[in-house]
Formats: structure tokens, C-alpha cells, sequence
């Protein structure tokens, strides 16, 4: 009896440290550290859109096959919901959470540069999510398009390269 009492004691008090100590680890990322690196971010954010379309682009084409292969109909799926769940998490975490500052009361001009970095982040959001519900690529230039710009709004530099695979 004591036996498992002590059994239950260990276990939980486990389970109690690896949820704390788990979400202190995961919480990482928006302690102001000071490491970051805002190309990197671009660049990712880049590589899963390319991503994203090719994923697309194969499900269409296993799709329209006339034997056609579910399992790889469902791996690319899965793969283009990962990467589209990956984007968001870059969008919301790294720029919403912790690189886009408010602006100063009473400066307009530094206001307007806020609303338009969220409004272009808003924007990508949305359409990460539309590309994750379809395949439609007209979803995956927009998003493009809206990097691009959100580029510029961020760091005053123009258009990013896409990435090949």
C-alpha cells in the first residue's frame, strides 16, 4: 500500500515537472533574449511557401493520376498543413509577439508604419490559412506578394528570392 502511494507521489510530482519545466522551455523564444535573426525568418518564411506549392502541385498531380496513390495524396496533405502551420507560427511568435513594437503615442508616421506591418502580417495569416485548406496556388503568389511587402515595410529592403527545391 505504501508502495503505490509513494508510486503516485513520484509519478505525479513527474508529471507536474515536465509540464512546468516543458513550458518554460517552449516560453524560450519570448523572453527578451536579444538573439534574433530576422533573415533567417524571411528566408524560412520563403522556403515553406516553396513548400507549400509543391506540396500542391503534387496532390493535384497524384490527384488527377488514374490509379491513384491516397497514401501520397495524404503525406503531401499533411506535409502542406505542417508547413502552413509553421508559417503561422513564425507570422504570430517570432514577428507579432516579439518584433513588431507599438508605436510611440502622438508619432503618426511611426503609427502608420505599425498598422501597415500588422495589417500586411493580418493579411498573411489569412492567406497561409486559405493555402492550407486548398490547393489553389493563386494563394501561394499572394503570399509571396505579401512577403515582399511586408520585407519592405520590416527592413526598408526590397523583394526576397524564391527559394527552389
Amino acid at each position: 500500500m505504501k508502495s503505490r502511494k509513494s508510486k503516485k507521489i513520484v509519478l505525479g510530482t513527474l508529471f507536474v515537472s515536465a509540464v512546468v519545466f516543458g513550458s518554460l522551455a517552449y516560453s524560450h523564444c519570448q523572453i527578451p533574449c536579444g538573439i534574433y535573426d530576422d533573415e533567417a525568418r524571411f528566408n524560412m518564411i520563403s522556403e515553406h511557401i516553396t513548400t507549400i506549392e509543391k506540396s500542391m502541385k503534387l496532390i493535384e498531380s497524384l490527384s488527377a493520376q488514374g490509379k491513384q496513390d491516397m497514401n501520397q495524396i495524404v503525406r503531401w496533405v499533411n506535409n502542406k498543413e505542417a508547413h502552413a502551420d509553421e508559417l503561422s507560427h513564425i507570422i504570430t511568435h517570432y514577428f507579432m509577439a516579439q518584433r513588431i513594437k507599438t508605436a510611440s503615442e502622438g508619432n503618426v508616421q511611426e503609427y502608420k508604419n505599425y498598422v501597415k506591418k500588422l495589417t500586411l502580417l493580418h493579411e498573411l495569416l489569412v492567406t497561409t490559412m486559405k493555402a492550407k485548406q486548398t490547393t489553389d496556388t493563386a494563394n501561394v503568389e499572394k503570399l509571396r506578394t505579401l512577403l515582399n511587402q511586408f520585407h519592405e515595410a520590416y527592413s526598408g529592403k526590397v523583394a526576397l528570392g524564391e527559394h527552389k527545391h
